[in-house]
């Protein structure tokens, strides 16, 4: 599979994606509600970084991923007015006693906890190789969720991860650069998260 460069000439990875979690609308008078079409894009967007890991082996996390996404949207479609936020989308579904969008939603959050983790373990230790981080970050997040049948994909993906210099090499020219910028984007990212972690705990968020 020929790798194509992950971004503009002069500009980063980040420069080229459809949607960063620094542009998705959250309605703080309304309990900090967030945006569905846009977290949802921007959720998308993140999984394009598991091509720029280059290995094969990142194809199931970010099928994994996409699906969940694949889900919460599903239930968007069928219900928009419903489900102009993440929070009123969960809340509506589960009036119907179904659950397979927030179920779907919560699998994201471990998704995108794990890669946050990951990211932020990676840029704040200068020295660490991209395979100790998203090692680190899985067995904090999505291991003790996985079966025994699914760790060792997960496990397998941790283990084919490039090398940290190779890896910030294809996300941009300027490494100062990306650094500002995945930093900025992982900030928006956690924030996000801390959203809907503290949602999905809530009695009325679960089934």
């Amino acid at each position: 599979m020929a790798t194509t460069q992950a971004y503009p000439p002069g500009g980063t990875f980040l420069d080229a994606i459809k949607k960063s979690f620094a542009d998705v609308p959250v309605d703080k008078e309304k309990d900090n509600a967030i945006a569905t079409t846009e977290f949802l894009e921007a959720a998308e967007s993140l999984t394009t970084l598991f091509d720029v890991l280059g290995s094969m082996a990142f194809q199931p996390v970010k099928a994994d991923m996409l699906g969940n996404v694949k889900k919460i949207r599903d239930r968007q479609l069928a219900a928009p007015a419903e489900s102009m936020t993440i929070q009123d989308l969960v809340l509506n579904e589960l009036k119907t006693k179904k659950h397979t969008a927030t179920e779907g939603l919560v699998w994201l959050v471990r998704g995108l906890d794990f890669t946050a983790i990951a990211l932020s373990q990676n840029i704040a230790s200068p020295t660490e190789e991209l395979s100790v981080s998203f090692r680190n970050a899985y067995g904090n997040t999505l291991k003790p969720h996985h079966s025994f049948m699914v760790k060792p994909i997960f496990s397998a993906a941790m283990s084919a991860c490039p090398y940290r210099k190779d890896f910030y090499t294809k996300l941009g020219e300027d490494l100062e650069k990306v650094i500002a910028q995945l930093t900025v984007w992982l900030a928006a990212l956690e924030k996000l998260l801390a959203i809907l972690k503290a949602f999905l705990d809530r009695k009325e968020a679960k089934w």
